[in-house]
């Protein structure tokens, strides 16, 4: 017996291979197969099961997914829809690789496929909420500049929140710091080694400058770059290897190594030992590969921090509010409420709110921000105008012709933030060879090691 139902919520392969092998579980079912193009799965089932055991199981996973009958449509008036903080990101996040097509996460982290730090989503809506505050009573909030009801001072525009990427910068470089000051005398003490009359050894012995390089890798390893082992494991356990691999087992079995060589170091051959009897270690080499690949995530989370403040600054071109003539009266509204065929007036010096025609008056408009031409252009009855350039010293009136993400600025936006999310054409062929790459360096790594120990020593 099959029925065949409809899926919602399913966004890549990941995900049709989570309800396929959710609904899997239900007992009475012999097979599923899940289309995701059609938002569809084919159950095989010993006997009618009802659909309700079906919904049950996806929401007792975590529902986000649910099942309905074909032609059934879906509603979400169970969800409880939260609102968003003015000002700040969507609240949705994405790997920028891209490991699991357009996924989509609700909260920061890791990929689980890849390890990269996932990636905020810019919130479109060309707006820019700028609130006000007093600087004596910052309890006092409001949308609109003024003064403070309390004390009379002249209120501040809010310091904006950070952003997700912003963060995730910042976070990042306060850990590269801490690597560098650790990391750079370790290096030091290293490299000194291979000077002819070491001044370190006239201070201390050598058995006690590893000791040192020891206690400076600690906060290196356990703390600043510790998420690189972190995403080693997942890797590891999840068996999606990658660049993440190599950092954790190199760097890892380096540092474990050079500590087991200060506990035991009688433990291994003569050709394993310095001269002063002690066996070499690999703080320094451990270190700072941790270190530099930490700079790499700190200069890419930059770039995603840049990206999205880019973007930021193409919202602010769009003003918050317009002047909105109804029945011959002028009327302050949002941006928001702006509809096709709406008449607004638009005063010099303003910022015009969305796409139209000018039906009454003549002007002339600084359309840098579209054409980079800085002259102001004139414009007459039945000239198109669009959103974001900057009236001149005429009022006039016009006809809303496109509102909302239809108008020019929005679809600017919008296809900024696209390439900032697509995929560069190599990256699929990135994807493949890194899926042989990694494997193939840790068995070469495995052979030599085994080869070494067998043969090496005599």
């Amino acid at each position: 017996m099959k029925h065949t139902y409809h899926i919602h919520g399913m966004t890549c392969n990941g995900c049709r291979t989570h309800v396929e092998e959710t609904l899997s579980k239900v007992e009475g079912v012999i097979n599923v197969a899940v289309n995701l193009e059609k938002a569809e799965a084919t159950i095989e089932m010993e006997s009618h099961i009802p659909i309700e055991k079906f919904q049950e199981a996806l929401k007792a996973d975590g529902g986000q997914y649910s099942i309905h009958q074909n032609g059934e449509h879906h509603h979400t008036h169970d969800k409880k829809k939260v609102e968003k903080p003015k000002g700040k990101g969507t609240g949705t996040f994405y790997c920028p690789m891209h490991c699991e097509g357009d996924k989509t996460y609700d909260k920061p982290g890791d990929c689980p496929v890849c390890g990269m730090d996932l990636v905020e989503e810019v919130n479109l809506t060309a707006t820019s909420e700028t609130q006000y505050t007093c600087p004596m009573h910052p309890e006092i909030v409001r949308d609109e500049p003024g003064s403070c009801p309390i004390c009379g001072m002249d209120l501040v525009p809010m310091e904006p929140d950070l952003s997700a990427e912003e963060k995730t910068y910042k976070k990042l470089l306060k850990k590269f710091w801490i690597a560098v000051a650790f990391t750079l005398p370790i290096f030091i003490i290293a490299m000194s080694e291979m000077l002819t009359n070491n001044p370190l050894y006239d201070i201390l012995e050598l058995k006690y400058w590893n000791w040192i390089q020891f206690a400076l890798s600690i906060p290196v390893v356990f703390y600043a770059t510790w998420m690189f082992f972190e995403r080693a494991y997942r890797s590891i356990k999840t068996w999606n290897l990658n660049m993440f691999t190599l950092i954790g087992i190199g760097a890892g079995v380096a540092w474990l190594f050079s500590v087991f060589g200060m506990l035991v170091p009688d433990f291994f051959p003569d050709q394993f030992k310095t001269e002063a009897g002690t066996v070499h270690v690999y703080f320094e080499a451990a270190t700072v590969i941790l270190t530099l690949v930490l700079l790499g995530q700190v200069l890419e989370a930059r770039a995603h921090s840049k990206t999205n403040s880019a973007v930021k600054e193409l919202l602010k071109l769009a003003p918050n509010k317009a002047i909105k003539v109804l029945n011959g009266e002028e009327q302050e509204v949002a941006i928001d409420e702006i509809e096709l065929g709406d008449i607004l007036r638009v005063k010099p010096g303003d910022k015009i709110p969305v796409d139209g025609v000018i039906t009454e008056g003549e002007t002339s408009i600084d359309e840098s921000m579209i054409t980079g031409e800085p002259i102001p252009v004139n414009k007459s009855t039945d000239d198109k105008v669009s959103s974001g350039t900057i009236n001149g010293n005429q009022s006039f009136l016009m006809k809303a012709e496109k509102v909302g993400s239809d108008t020019l600025l929005s679809q600017i936006i919008q296809m900024v933030n696209d390439a900032s999310r697509s995929r560069a054409p190599i990256q699929k062929l990135a994807d493949t060879v890194s899926g042989y790459f990694v494997p193939i360096v840790v068995i070469i790594a495995v052979v030599t090691f085994a080869v070494w120990a067998i043969w090496g020593p005599e």
